[in-house]
């Protein structure tokens, strides 16, 4: 199934234009026609089953003749994540983390961080197209770069943990996830978390977790982490009903 995506419908809407590049994109390269089915989601769940009643390369217009609702999932996995020094390092785990079926993600810059700037709008277009390429139907929240300190203030739902490479005493994670229970987790830079970082995180009642026995890099533990906690919870994806007709 090809996907596609517009935030704007929900279950009382009865059809809806594309935007120019993407009836552009419909018409012109897919080469769709008049009376072409296409499935579209508006990333909160929804999946629909529409029809083409304009196929026009500045605005296609289609009719929704089914609608499909999925259950959103009983646990919410929210990783904070600093961005790696090689960009498309970072861009890998966003599409990754987004086919996996993660929820949330905040960049967050750190003591040891040696790229503090990151392009939000390039970030959320690749999690867009991961997001229909895996045909996942709930667009995870990508938020705004935020300090380590400003973060930690932030009291999460659920278990909060944090992965560092600090000898310590430290639970693995499979040991302390439970099916559904939100998860906050942290993922530190390249260097690691500071000491400092670690201490607040830890004052703060995150509790410190190993990923494994070997050293990781940013980005394979963000990804080993998503899928460790999705793969506790099952299929957080599992459609729920039929379709209904409009």
């Amino acid at each position: 199934m090809q996907l596609f995506y517009n935030p704007t419908i929900d279950e009382t809407s009865g059809s809806f234009s594309f935007d120019k590049e993407e009836s552009k994109h419909i018409i012109k390269v897919l080469r769709k026609k008049d009376t072409d089915i296409l499935f579209v989601t508006n990333g909160s769940g929804l999946l629909f089953k529409t029809e083409i009643t304009l196929a026009s390369d500045n605005k296609c217009t289609v009719k929704i003749i089914a609608t499909e609702k999925t259950e959103a999932s009983k646990f919410h996995l929210h990783l904070a994540v600093a961005p790696t020094k090689m960009n498309d390092r970072y861009e890998w785990f966003l599409e990754k983390a987004t086919e996996i079926g993660i929820h949330e993600i905040t960049p967050i810059i750190c003591d040891r961080s040696e790229r503090k700037v990151v392009n939000k709008e390039r970030f959320e277009k690749i999690i867009l197209t991961a997001m229909k390429q895996s045909n996942v139907l709930f667009l995870p929240k990508l938020n705004e770069a935020i300090t380590f300190k400003e973060f930690i203030k932030h009291k999460n739902d659920g278990l909060q943990l944090i992965a560092h490479c600090e000898k310590s005493n430290k639970k693995s994670l499979k040991s302390v996830l439970k099916p559904n229970e939100n998860v906050t987790l942290l993922i530190g830079p390249e260097g690691d978390f500071s000491e400092k970082e670690i201490a607040l995180a830890l004052d703060n009642k995150y509790i410190p977790v190993s990923l494994g026995n070997t050293r990781l890099r940013t980005e394979t533990a963000a990804i080993v982490a998503c899928h460790s906690v999705v793969f506790v919870n099952e299929s957080p994806l599992t459609l729920k009903g039929g379709i209904q007709n409009n």
